[in-house]
């Protein structure tokens, strides 16, 4: 087992649509993340081909690590076990940093597909996904599995860790709310303290944190020194830096923004950079305005900005916007005092 996951203490969230490998590489260059998970890759009635996994998590080309070395493990989402199994042999051959299991996606479609939250109901069934898994891997592998408190309610949440305890997992996250909360807050941190009276199983406390503040009162509740962030992260690109700077500064961090909007702007070049490699062009736009919505929850510049965008839809017009904001030489200036890119 390898060691170095299981100490990893913030984890990057998957997020279906938002938070692909794009936005993983750009992320994970601010520092403070010490393991990603890749969005699920569905898994139905077949084995899937080697190009499948690599369009996911393409980092398994590059010894599973993110372009700034970071850990990815890629998730893997369904309800046959011996299919999920042999699965996962099958991308255990290229090499992941781990496995992990899809156990709380409360999108509608995949969950009448019998797939994410909605195996929460069957514990025993979530318990034999894991253990067939966890056989089908060499052990030096890990695999983890991600769970909701529940479908409609938590009332098997326990029962569904023990499962996956029982089967072998090395570690679980748990995202504090059920299908039936989706996104809204808050997040039941003190049902997370409740399954770790009943599992020894190393556990992360995933759900509504969005500052150093609300990492530190969901440590506290959790007892869950591993915490996974995702929205948060993505309005703060900087939130995994200061988690991490005011833990190596003995608990001496201020919680203010590390990361400046110049700096932001960089970033966002870099990742336009980045989805104009793959994405097509009528969606590029999208992708970009997708993200600064999120900015806008922490930097005042993010809200200009997207009104300065909404109406554009050209990728050129957008290029021609990133080029004029800041001001190329004082942003690389920024980001090589501070931020190793």
């Amino acid at each position: 087992m390898d060691m170095h996951h299981l100490g990893s203490r913030i984890l990057l969230a998957p997020m279906e649509g938002l938070l692909d490998h794009t936005l993983r590489d750009i992320l994970t260059r601010v520092g403070g993340v010490d393991l990603c998970v890749s969005e699920f890759i569905r898994v139905t009635n077949t084995v899937l081909p080697r190009r499948a996994f690599i369009r996911v998590a393409p980092e398994l080309l590059n010894n599973s690590r993110t372009p700034a070395g970071v850990p990815v493990r890629v998730q893997l989402l369904g309800s046959d076990p011996a299919c999920l199994a042999d699965n996962a042999a099958a991308l255990a051959e290229l090499g992941p940093a781990g496995i992990d299991l899809n156990f709380g996606c409360p999108a509608k479609t995949v969950n009448q597909h019998r797939g994410g939250a909605v195996l929460l109901d069957e514990p025993e069934l979530v318990g034999q996904i894991v253990a067939a898994v966890r056989r089908a891997v060499p052990a030096h592998i890990p695999v983890s599995a991600k769970m909701r408190l529940g479908f409609n309610d938590d009332h098997r949440a326990e029962e569904c860790a023990q499962a996956i305890e029982a089967a072998g997992a090395s570690d679980l996250v748990v995202h504090a709310r059920t299908k039936a909360h989706g996104y809204r807050p808050p997040a039941y941190w003190d049902r997370i303290a409740d399954l770790r009276q009943h599992v020894r199983l190393p556990m992360v406390a995933n759900g509504e944190i969005w500052t150093l503040s609300d990492a530190l009162r969901c440590r506290e509740v959790t007892g869950c020194e591993r915490i996974m962030i995702g929205r948060g992260m993505v309005a703060d690109p900087g939130l995994a830096l200061s988690i991490a700077q005011y833990d190596a500064l003995s608990h001496g961090g201020t919680g203010s923004k590390v990361v400046s909007w110049l700096q932001i702007v960089q970033l966002m070049r870099l990742f336009w950079q980045g989805i104009s490699l793959r994405v097509a062009p009528r969606h590029r736009a999208g992708r970009l305005k997708q993200w600064l919505n999120y900015l806008r929850r922490v930097y005042p510049e993010a809200q200009q900005a997207f009104e300065q965008l909404r109406l554009l839809h050209d990728p050129v017009k957008v290029s021609e916007w990133l080029a004029l904001q800041g001001g190329e030489e004082s942003v690389q200036r920024s980001f090589s005092a501070e931020i190793c890119l």
